[in-house]
């Protein structure tokens, strides 16, 4: 992102241009942002040749005519040079003038009002070389593309003032194409008839003869690329951090103390969710977020204990919804049907058991949103609704919270569960002891996630180095890293570490934490060799006996995962030595149709492929020749063949007659 500032700035810095630079981005993306927050105030400090630039802002949004823009333009530049004006704004931190002041300022100009008396200094007024233009939402104007860029000409090539446009190139595209559509549909139709091609048989459709006469007779695309390639001397592509972008969005909520302290502890949560929505779009992620403050409001004013772990809950569904309502991803009508959890759950249910197709969105939605978010109560009406139809219904609320308060009661809730689903400050004094040695007894004896130990650990860390509890660090530790080695007996592989410990809602964490992490991540890795090796007989246990479940369940699961590496070599062989001639040769033409196309994710199973070929070598070798002994030969040349791609360096012996 510096590198495009520091582009553009150049661009201002040069001494003489006769073009324009133009900013191409989506709807949303905040390229309005940027320019406000990190282009505009570095121009307004610049000072060249003993001046300083003055940028000039105008969006197209809705002009109607090239007078408007000018008349924005002699709005903007004749405020700037009003002395009493400028004092204003300085004493007052205004940086840009509101369109309502805007407009009384110019009614007062037109009817003889003047600000401070002073005549026009025609040597400012006329100044074109400490002038910076941007003109931003070109697509969205109601003038012809094309008369805007020739009207934006004028300064560029004749003033050499320094311009900046702002545009989505895609939407513009769009625009060109589309405009006037019914007119143009017409006159091609005409047109075609004329020449006696319209009612002509040919192998082109009807549909597509006319658009290629549209495109023909009105082609504005090349209108717009001719005079942007006169105009235009560099585009740059807005990409945007969205990280950065997003942590600016929450700044607006500062003087919110608990709400800004609950997004900030959730960043991650809001950002994966933006990423999740597969748009680009930051000015829906900001209504979404105006809509989360009134909820957040209203549950903590009228349930102010509500879990921790919900109201996460609660933020991700808010923006999810926004952006599949907003971003036209759906019809407002998907939800309206489903009125409480235990509906939209039965749907899930009926989706995953039934196949059943009407509900595939539903599913889709929860798989994408939800992935890795574990969260018993997932679907909120009174939320749907207000993204909806912008209606808070106080009853949909009651009813929403009323089943979440009888459904998640935190005190019947274990108390390692409290620690990590509500925040910690919520537990009452009298409580926190008998919480703290609850979760200590069971660390101890092994009856927590491997996952949850080391999020626990960071709060018990915070703790001692608050002094909220009795416990040195050293004895928390060992007590941490037994109860990790007896939990890992019967636990699981976890694949989301990385956003699990993004759930822990303190920073003081100690640096013992990164020892915990450690260690719980070689744990993990033997968790994960040993999901694998599971994974591994649960496929093959079905050679050669349920040869069908095999083959679909390898490839599903095994087309571009390296089973083979967590499959001992001689069980292997016995199985593919039992199996049929006919799926040996379909085995064998499988691994090596695999082998070319994933070459980079199957190397490790070089191990166990030697040993497997080495195995069948021995076991052919000296045989005559059956049906049976030639298949395991080609299947042995194969796999020769297989080894030489996943390592080229080394010689195998891929000759089919051992």
């Amino acid at each position: 992102m510096e590198e495009l500032v520091e582009s553009i700035l150049d661009y201002i810095r040069a001494d003489y241009t006769d073009y324009a630079i133009m900013i191409n981005g989506e709807w949303g993306s905040g390229k309005t942002y940027f320019w406000n927050h990190k282009i505009r105030n570095k121009i307004e400090s610049m000072t060249l040749n003993g001046k300083k630039y003055t940028t000039i802002y105008m969006s197209l949004y809705g002009i109607s005519n090239l007078e408007e823009i000018s008349k924005k333009i002699f709005i903007e530049t004749t405020q700037l040079m009003d002395k009493n004006l400028k004092k204003f704004m300085t004493a007052n931190g205004q940086s840009n003038i509101p369109e309502y002041a805007k407009t009384g300022l110019d009614m007062a100009n037109f009817f003889g009002v003047t600000q401070n008396g002073d005549k026009i200094d025609y040597a400012d007024f006329f100044s074109t070389d400490d002038k910076v233009l941007c003109f931003d939402d070109l697509e969205r104007a109601n003038v012809d593309v094309i008369d805007i860029l020739g009207y934006i000409n004028n300064f560029v090539e004749h003033d050499h003032i320094k311009t900046i446009i702002i545009c989505n190139e895609k939407e513009l595209s769009t625009k060109l194409k589309s405009s006037n559509l019914e007119m143009k549909t017409f006159i091609a139709t005409y047109l075609l008839d004329k020449e006696g091609n319209l009612m002509q048989k040919t192998d082109k459709p009807m549909v597509e003869r006319i658009r290629d006469t549209i495109e023909y007779v009105f082609d504005k695309a090349n209108d717009y690329e001719r005079i942007k390639e006169k105009l235009i001397g560099e585009t740059f592509e807005y990409a945007p951090e969205f990280n950065y972008i997003i942590s600016g969005l929450l700044m607006r909520y500062e003087k919110y103390p608990d709400l800004i302290r609950f997004l900030r502890e959730n960043t991650n949560l809001i950002i994966s969710t933006f990423n999740k929505s597969g748009t680009r779009n930051l000015r829906i992620l900001k209504h979404a977020l105006n809509d989360f403050k009134k909820i957040f409001d209203m549950v903590n004013k009228a349930y102010p204990n509500t879990n921790h772990r919900v109201m996460q809950t609660m933020l991700i569904f808010t923006i999810a919804v926004s952006f599949e309502i907003k971003a036209g991803k759906i019809t407002k009508d998907k939800f309206i049907n489903i009125n409480s959890n235990e509906e939209y759950k039965a749907i899930l249910v009926s989706s995953r058991v039934f196949m059943d197709n009407r509900q595939f969105y539903i599913k889709e939605f929860d798989n994408n949103y939800y992935y890795n978010f574990k969260a018993e109560y997932r679907f909120f009406k009174f939320i749907e609704i207000y993204v909806r139809t912008r209606i808070f219904d106080m009853k949909a609320f009651k009813n929403d919270m009323e089943v979440i308060i009888n459904t998640i009661d935190t005190d019947k809730l274990p108390g390692y569960k409290r620690l990590l689903t509500e925040e910690y400050w919520k537990i009452a004094d009298d409580q926190f002891d008998k919480v703290i040695e609850e979760v200590i007894n069971d660390v101890k004896n092994g009856k927590i996630k491997p996952i949850e130990i080391v999020k626990l650990f960071a709060y018990f860390s915070y703790f001692i180095n608050r002094k909220l509890i009795n416990y040195d660090m050293k004895t928390i530790k060992s007590i941490f890293l037994n109860g990790l080695n007896l939990a890992c007996l019967d636990a699981k592989y976890c694949d989301n570490v990385e956003e699990e410990l993004d759930t822990i809602s303190v920073d003081d964490v100690g640096s013992e934490m990164t020892e915990i992490v450690t260690y719980f991540e070689g744990i993990n890795e033997k968790l994960k060799e040993k999901m694998y090796k599971e994974k591994a007989e649960d496929i093959f246990k079905n050679i050669p006996m349920k040869m069908e479940v095999f083959y679909d369940k390898f490839a599903k699961e095994c087309t571009k995962f390296p089973i083979f590496k967590y499959y001992e070599g001689f069980q292997m062989f016995q199985r593919i030595s039992c199996a049929s001639n006919e799926d040996i040769v379909t085995i064998k033409e499988m691994l090596a149709d695999r082998a070319k196309k994933y070459t980079k994710q199957l190397k490790s199973e070089v191990e166990n492929m030697e040993k497997l070929k080495q195995l069948i070598d021995n076991y052919i070798e000296g045989k005559e020749n059956t049906i049976r002994i030639v298949m395991l030969q080609e299947f042995s040349t194969e796999l020769g063949n297989i080894l030489h791609i996943y390592n080229p360096e080394k010689e195998y012996n891929t000759s089919a007659n051992v």
